[in-house]
């Protein structure tokens, strides 16, 4: 799936389903930092009307994502926890240049499409492997979204750079999330 390098250990789903309470309170968390990662590029790109208006509905997709996860938490009785530190998401920041404006909004392209589709390979994972039927169905929606989102950000990558270097860059970043993810997996969260 998305030519990702190292998938999921199906097991994973079962360290998620063991602590689902905290596992919903993580991907909550994941959706608002991925609003707040949309509002952000679209703070780089006032000169392309037509990517921001697709980055405005990918945030507030991302948001209405947060408080469909929110009321799930709500309605099962669980607490909603503080934020959560991402390791995986900061350990995949690190490998953004810092070169040109250009490159540097192409990698935060490639950056978004590698957290969304390591999210998608993840929801996809708990679809297949846990026995909770709501979520089950739930995940599996939010597995098509975040799909498009992979798509969309590779496209604006494309678009915004020579797309034969993105091809070359998004490899680099195929790589690269291939050696982080190796140590992640082990833990009730979406990235953990």
């Amino acid at each position: 799936m998305f030519k990702l390098k190292l998938p999921t250990d199906p097991r994973w789903a079962n360290i998620a389903e063991g602590n689902i309470g905290e596992i919903l309170t993580d991907h909550a968390w994941c959706e608002q930092k991925a609003a707040t990662n949309a509002i952000g590029l679209i703070t780089m790109l006032p000169e392309y009307p037509e990517i921001v208006t697709e980055l405005l509905a990918i945030a507030q997709e991302e948001l209405d994502h947060f408080n469909q996860v929110h009321e799930i938490i709500k309605k099962r009785g669980f607490t909603f926890g503080r934020a959560r530190k991402d390791d995986y998401v900061n350990e995949l920041a690190k490998f953004i240049v810092q070169g040109t404006r250009e490159d540097l909004i192409v990698d935060k392209m490639l950056f978004a499409a590698m957290i969304e589709a390591r999210s998608c390979e993840r929801f996809k994972v708990l679809t297949e492997n846990i026995k909770d039927e709501e979520l089950k169905v739930f995940y599996k929606e939010l597995m098509i979204s975040e799909a498009n989102h992979y798509t969309t950000f590779i496209r604006f990558a494309r678009q915004l750079g020579d797309p034969e270097k993105v091809n070359k860059r998004w490899e680099e970043w195929l790589e690269y999330e291939a050696n982080i993810i190796k140590s992640y997996g082990n833990k009730e969260t979406i990235h953990g």
